[in-house]
């Protein structure tokens, strides 16, 4: 193809007439089109994992060493880390790591703050949230996480499970939507947690719930339904349309990229991530390559890149920590940037890299993160 478009060009040196010039330009846009070849430019490698600049964005560094951090620098990777209203780890504690981390890596790490409904019945609450919430604005955090433990664990005075659409959540989401602060969610769980252990659609949810069967929802249906979070979660979001709202995990939606859709084009401020659901994604593309690819690249501006990775233990070998974020974060690009054909212990069978264009990889790995969380 080149050897043509350079006779053509000779051949236009002949010609001084626009009529010729412009019939010479439809000529190279068809033969282009037509050849199926893309520029060098269009597309990454392997080889450009080092050389850009990229953003994780949910991650949970819960540790005052540095370890997890330093490959983070080397693999040139911003890290969002996050804390949760997890048991045994009070959000202080996360908090105060949190600012640790950012003072031994200054621009490259920033944290979301979040709130306990521990003392959800007492009649102080509100007041304790807000003044937590705004403690945590002035050290620098730059958003909120909300997590499963509202809708899947906690319970008001009455024994009834607190979900996130309860009106006394509205002061607090009114607070943030006003102020324009970002919030994420972990809301539910992946759709399989509600499913036997037979219909689980990858390996690594089969193996958690088997051998956790006290959060296995399908074994305990008094607990409130998959379709009850998601609808509680959307209820939230109606009520608030200007909150700017991160889904964690594919907003709990990762079974079905057409249940994202719908959210997207319902909700336009809301984002998901893509932490520890590309698994669910890569099955989606063993059965629907092209489908699956035109969704990343139609929502190219409201996918983040998330892995879920952590550090919270002193005793966890530094090496090994090392490996397991170089190799995750490289394998990830991989399926992302190419079009190898790939293997993972989660999915069965094979699955093809979505060789997603530049600019969508530069989206969904650095600059959607930017825009969702100002000052990451």
């Amino acid at each position: 193809m080149n050897e043509l478009i350079i006779g053509m060009k000779r051949a236009a040196k002949r010609y001084h007439t626009g009529v010729h010039v412009f019939l010479l330009v439809l000529l190279v846009a068809f033969v282009s089109c037509r050849s199926g070849k893309r520029t060098k430019e269009e597309f990454l490698s392997e080889a450009d994992f080092k050389e850009m600049d990229k953003v994780d964005v949910h991650c949970h560094i819960n540790t005052r060493r540095p370890v997890f951090m330093e490959q983070a620098a080397k693999d040139h990777f911003r890290v969002l880390t996050i804390n949760t209203d997890v048991p045994g780890l009070p959000i202080e504690e996360q908090q105060d790591m949190a600012i640790v981390q950012r003072q031994a890596f200054p621009g490259r790490l920033a944290y979301l703050t979040s709130f306990s409904v521990k003392d959800w019945d007492e009649a102080d609450w509100l007041e304790k949230t807000r003044a937590y919430l705004d403690e945590s604005f002035r050290k620098g955090a730059i958003g909120v996480k909300v997590w499963k433990n509202i809708g899947m664990v906690e319970k008001d005075k009455n024994g009834k499970f607190i979900m996130i659409d309860d009106p006394r959540f509205d002061p607090v989401f009114n607070y943030l939507e006003e102020r324009g602060i970002p919030v994420c969610g972990h809301l539910g769980e992946p759709r399989n947690c509600w499913l036997p252990l037979d219909q689980m659609t990858v390996n690594n949810d089969r193996s958690y719930y088997r051998d956790h069967p006290e959060y296995h929802m399908f074994l305990h249906p008094e607990y409130p339904s998959y379709e009850q979070q998601i609808q509680a979660r959307d209820r939230m979001l109606e009520k608030h349309p200007k909150l700017k709202f991160m889904g964690a995990h594919l907003g709990s939606m990762e079974w079905s990229i057409d249940l994202i859709t719908e959210h997207f084009d319902r909700f336009p401020n809301m984002t998901v991530d893509l932490a520890e659901r590309i698994c669910h994604i890569q099955v989606q593309a063993q059965n629907n390559y092209d489908k699956v690819r035109d969704f990343f690249i139609k929502y190219q501006d409201r996918i983040l890149y998330g892995t879920d990775r952590a550090d919270g233990s002193e005793d966890r070998d530094p090496e090994k920590l090392r490996a397991l974020l170089h190799q995750e974060w490289l394998s990830d690009w991989k399926f992302f940037t190419t079009d190898e054909i790939m293997t993972s212990w989660k999915v069965n069978g094979d699955f093809k890299g979505l060789k997603l264009p530049r600019e969508v990889i530069e989206k969904i790995y650095c600059r959607n993160a930017e825009k969702a969380f100002p000052g990451i």
